[in-house]
């Protein structure tokens, strides 16, 4: 690991108490959101604390660093030419989070000139805080993480996710997870990105792969992801970035074996 700046460091301190306020804010609405609606599909919710959140957030992040630019999953935009940006998924999971269902986190992530540096995964309900600083490795409560070693998908426990796309065109995401369910221990699908790719970080999870995916939804855990010995790519194998629609993620023993499946699944 390198020696991590002051600088970057004052950053992901910043992040890291954005995301706790954040997290204990919406903590006490779980399960009692209010003023729901939908955004672009009947399955694709939004509630009046994930803006609440949202703007919580942008005001700690732009009361320390005014000039940086903002983006955030309910549309908070600030300084959108700026060299630093911050890219917020106030509530990840928030199906689960109006349903009362104990899996959501707060993600934040910030990139500077096009690389992400910092990533912060905030799990309120369990009080698990995860950071990652580019170049200084992955930490859960400030202990050091790392992914799993597990070497063959007969032995892996895998997680994915539904587009909210879903109703339109379940065929095919059907076909991917049957696939790998047969073959592998089992494949979870839980309902936030950002949890589960803390989750991989963390050692918990083994592998991961989606469809649809927005800036916010990986940013964070790209990092979080890389920075504890992982392995993100597209589906082609491609090193993925955060507008990458088809993020594929895994410990990097695994990550071959996985292109293979989703390549023959089509």
């Amino acid at each position: 690991m390198r020696t991590v700046s002051g600088e970057l460091q004052h950053v992901a301190n910043v992040a890291r108490e954005a995301a706790w306020e954040a997290g204990n804010y919406c903590k006490p609405y779980a399960g009692r959101a209010g003023a729901l609606r939908m955004k672009s599909a009947p399955s694709d919710l939004v509630s009046k604390i994930d803006h609440a959140t949202e703007a919580l957030i942008a005001s700690i992040v732009l009361r320390a660093f005014p000039d940086h630019a903002f983006l955030g999953e309910e549309q908070t935009q600030a300084a959108s030419e700026a060299e630093t940006r911050w890219i917020v998924d106030p509530i990840d999971g928030t199906t689960n989070f109006v349903h009362g269902l104990p899996w959501f986190a707060v993600s934040i992530a910030v990139e500077r000139r096009g690389e992400l540096v910092v990533g912060v995964i905030y799990d309120p309900m369990r009080e698990e805080m995860f950071q990652a600083i580019r170049g200084g490795g992955s930490v859960l409560n400030g202990r050091r993480i790392r992914v799993s070693k597990v070497r063959r998908l007969a032995e892996a426990l895998l997680n994915t996710g539904f587009p909210h796309t879903f109703r339109q065109h379940p065929k095919p995401l059907l076909r991917r997870f049957e696939a790998f369910q047969s073959i592998t221990h089992a494949v979870r699908r839980m309902g936030s990105t950002a949890m589960s790719l803390a989750s991989m970080a963390a050692g918990r999870i083994d592998g991961f792969w989606e469809e649809g995916t927005h800036p916010w939804d990986i940013a964070a855990g790209l990092l979080l992801v890389r920075e504890a010995g992982g392995c993100a790519t597209d589906w082609e194998g491609a090193p993925a970035t955060i507008w990458n629609k088809r993020p594929l993620v895994s410990n990097g023993r695994l990550h071959g074996q996985m292109i293979q499946v989703l390549k023959r699944t089509g």
